[in-house]
């Protein structure tokens, strides 16, 4: 059965405060202009914090490029100085990046740099972006004019898990309801579409052909930590009722090749265990930054229940010397992320069990700009490749 369903607006968390529109600045905190932003250099930032809040007794620098994300403090100024805080370079061509703010009372907020007008879009708010000199967005991001496609918004019912699958379809300009046409099938694919422009993409490079038409299903989490990870609760219900389901309303032809799995994070990893649980349900997967968990490359214990199940599943996939159901797949990591080492792995092991895999590492963290950076040519060569 299917619902029809509205997409609800995301809402900004609740450290964001009044200032600047959209800046996220404290009261207390007034903008500054560019001048009085990051200070970036051949080898490094200079972050600056002007005319902070009068109760500010500590300030630090939160992000995902370098070891410790937190602690880095800045140094208060004197006489009215900024405070500030000197970040070496890292190896990456962009860094995304929040301010977390101790107030004499005990109070922490994170904020964005009141002084640096650049960010980007996440799902629990935006971040300040340094852009190195070397960093270029990819060349499609820029405005133009396509016939938009078709947006369906929906509910499919999974009485397996007594839940209902927000899912969005998005289909070509004419594009008819009964056409056969490949599917790409994305987990947290309203946020690929929201936070990275996967659909943009997909307009842009279907209609001037460099893409064959296809449709896209863009499945919402209905328990991210809980399904995505590694659960065969989830994966019986994606293969038995929400895939069979998606074939109805989003026709493809015969056989799995027609099918391509994306997902970043746990979305990848729960692409990935579908696949080894349910060989015939697809026939390609685009991996970003996967939450491979592996007792060799993640002994610490992560903030989440289902972490165990994670490495059993894993541990079981690196154990395996062969497998007979092997699918073409390509898999992106930042280069600075903590995921990097199991996703290398990954990679090697599937490799060696007879899959045609490649590994595509990126000068980026663990966010939503930087899997879409890779978009071109990455998943385009990806879909031309199966499906051109």
């Amino acid at each position: 059965m299917f619902v029809g369903a509205s997409s609800p607006a995301l809402q900004e968390p609740s450290w964001f405060g009044r200032g600047w529109p959209g800046t996220g600045m404290v009261q207390g905190m007034q903008s500054t202009d560019a001048d009085a932003g990051p200070l970036i250099t051949a080898d490094g930032v200079t972050f600056r914090l002007h005319q902070p809040p009068p109760d500010l007794a500590a300030a630090w620098l939160f992000q995902e490029v370098a070891m410790p994300r937190g602690g880095w403090g800045l140094e208060p100024g004197r006489n009215g100085d900024p405070w500030e805080l000197r970040f070496p370079r890292p190896p990456v061509d962009r860094m995304e990046y929040l301010v977390e703010l101790l107030h004499s009372d005990g109070r922490t907020e994170l904020i964005r740099d009141p002084a640096n007008p650049l960010h980007a879009p996440g799902p629990f708010g935006d971040k300040s972006v340094i852009e190195f000199p070397e960093y270029r967005p990819p060349a499609w991001t820029a405005p133009a004019e396509v016939p938009a496609g078709e947006v369906e918004d929906l509910e499919i019912e999974v009485p397996s898990l007594g839940e209902r699958q927000r899912t969005r379809i998005w289909s070509p300009h004419g594009t008819g309801p009964d056409q056969r046409l490949p599917l790409l099938v994305a987990h947290d694919g309203i946020e690929y579409a929201e936070f990275s422009g996967l659909v943009t993409l997909l307009e842009r490079f279907t209609h001037r052909g460099a893409l064959p038409p296809l449709r896209a299903a863009l499945l919402h989490p209905m328990r991210r930590g809980d399904h995505y990870s590694a659960s065969p609760a989830y994966a019986d219900a994606l293969a038995r009722e929400i895939l069979p389901s998606l074939a109805r309303l989003a026709p493809s032809p015969p056989g799995r090749r027609w099918r391509v799995g994306m997902g970043a994070s746990l979305g990848a990893l729960a692409m990935l265990h579908l696949h080894r649980l349910h060989p015939p349900t697809l026939g390609g997967l685009f991996l970003q930054s996967g939450s491979f968990f592996h007792h060799r490359y993640d002994p610490h214990n992560l903030p989440f229940e289902e972490f165990l199940r994670i490495r059993r599943f894993m541990d079981r996939v690196h154990a395996d010397r062969d497998w007979s159901h092997p699918v073409p797949v390509l898999i992106t990591c930042g280069t600075v992320e903590e995921n990097l080492a199991n996703n290398r792995a990954t990679s090697l092991v599937l490799a060696r069990q007879g899959y045609p895999v490649r590994f595509v590492p990126s000068r980026d963290g663990h966010n939503w700009t930087a899997w879409r950076d890779l978009f071109d040519p990455h998943l385009v060569g990806f879909l031309k490749e199966l499906w051109g």
